[in-house]
């Protein structure tokens, strides 16, 4: 990088995005880019010392980044769900991901999303109401991926089923197009096709969803697999494989072989970062756009001896991994540049956050969990009586989690696995399950009692 780009170039450099801070104007762009099975901890930014991201990295330089940022579900489907919607699998029906053929080992995928997510009010559905264009390219896995859906009038995604990063089959506004290319590569120029479409007195809302760092791990370009040729990665904490690995178990078998090719998998990645602000920049587009980027679910690779995510092991575990994924937000000028929030956000959280932002109500009747975190994005102060909630709660089909700034209950239906608690202040990578440990009743019985108040009152 010389340095006329590092003083120029549209990443939202802390140097060039420290203009004078104004309020939020009027129906703000949104350009929401977001990882598959991409990890917080994968990245440069929240402390990875061997996996490249220097365009992900410069990007929450130039904005606000949520330190503990959770998921709901740590699948793919049901995790997107409750992005898109603001609401909880037990209330939009996604449990696990969609898959035509349900694999053979517990839990199973789920075949279809109940015909009643079709009513599911989404966030495009909102802001195309409000005068929003509404665009989606890459993956969609939320059931009907051949279709444009909830006021999606670009669509360009990912024929379900099909997982090639090379000449892949896509879906383009409801025609099947057999493409030659890299996967990201076509994503991001039709991205940029769509970008080009807008005009500065038209919002638009516009979803990139890469499937960057997702298994298969061939089919990336050389030059990534190159980078990572001698890497040792000794600093990702990875450990043998474990007795109950379950999902992806097979890629343990080669753990340092298999990290270099997911290691190349993100930094290809992150590589496509630029060229989208670039068209922003171009386009005169950039100064009213808020920029998202974030995964849809945590990995492992290696830790805890295990290779995927929720399922990859039996039980399904909850691990911080699993359940923490990056949530950046970048805005020249609106959100504070160099920021680190410590505040315990989910996914449920971010559809009444664009709401506010973008002036929409809520809709009514739908008993949202989440609440908005725009002022934690704009440094703004909480009022004094409304302080910020202090628990996070977590809901893969036979197993939920409560988990506050110290500590963690995961429990699971009877005969399903053991309850487990963790102290993460002395314990952060969950080595010791202290559920049984009398020293702790009286804050697992209270982590108990408040996740069977949100069991019951978000159905």
């Amino acid at each position: 990088m010389n340095r006329r780009y590092f003083l120029t170039g549209s990443l939202g450099l802390p140097l060039m995005a420290q203009k004078k801070r104004s309020a939020p104007v009027e129906q703000p762009n949104i350009l929401l880019i977001l990882a598959d099975d991409l990890a917080a901890w994968m990245l440069g930014c929240y402390g990875n010392k061997e996996i490249r991201t220097p365009h992900i990295d410069l990007l929450a330089r130039g904005g606000t980044r949520f330190a503990s940022n959770f998921v709901c579900t740590p699948i793919c489907s049901a995790s997107r769900a409750t992005l898109f919607t603001g609401r909880v699998p037990r209330q939009h029906g996604v449990h696990d991901f969609l898959t035509d053929q349900p694999i053979d080992s517990p839990p199973q995928g789920q075949a279809a999303p109940p015909p009643s997510f079709r009513q599911e009010t989404m966030i495009s559905d909102i802001l195309a109401a409000q005068g929003y264009n509404c665009g989606y390219v890459g993956k969609w896995h939320m059931g009907e991926d051949r279709q444009p859906q909830h006021q999606l009038k670009f669509w360009y995604t990912m024929l379900g089923g099909s997982s090639r990063y090379q000449d892949p089959t896509m879906c383009w506004n409801g025609q099947i197009v057999e493409e030659k290319g890299y996967l990201a590569d076509l994503m991001t120029a039709k991205a940029n096709e769509f970008l080009d479409q807008q005009t500065a007195g038209k919002p638009f809302f516009l979803t990139v969803s890469y499937f960057n760092p997702h298994t298969p791990y061939n089919g990336h370009p050389q030059k990534y697999y190159d980078l990572y040729a001698g890497t040792r990665f000794e600093t990702v904490g990875w450990e043998p494989p474990a007795r109950h690995a379950l999902r992806e178990k097979n890629l343990l078998q080669d753990i340092v072989g298999n990290l270099r090719k997911c290691a190349a998998s993100t930094t290809a990645l992150d590589d496509q970062i630029p060229l989208l602000l670039n068209k922003l920049q171009q386009r005169g587009l950039r100064d009213n756009t808020l920029v998202i980027f974030c995964g849809d679910n945590g990995y492992l690779l290696g830790r805890h001896g295990l290779w995927s995510k929720g399922l990859a092991s039996d039980p399904i575990n909850m691990y911080e991994e699993v359940m923490q994924v990056p949530m950046i937000w970048n805005w020249p000028g609106r959100v504070p540049v160099e920021g680190v929030r410590p505040e315990l956000v989910s996914f449920y959280d971010v559809l009444p956050a664009l709401c506010e932002l973008t002036g929409a109500s809520l809709p009514a009747g739908r008993n949202y969990c989440g609440r908005s975190y725009l002022p934690l994005a704009l440094g703004r102060s909480l009022p004094k009586k409304e302080p910020w909630r202090t628990t996070v709660f977590g809901h893969f089909r036979n197993t939920e989690m409560a988990r506050d700034s110290r500590y963690k209950l995961v429990l699971r239906d009877e005969g399903k696995g053991p309850g487990e608690f963790y102290d993460l202040r002395t314990d952060p990578r969950e080595r010791n399950n202290q559920y049984e440990n009398p020293a702790h009743l009286t804050v697992r019985d209270n982590l108990t009692r408040a996740l069977q108040a949100w069991r019951q009152q978000y159905r």
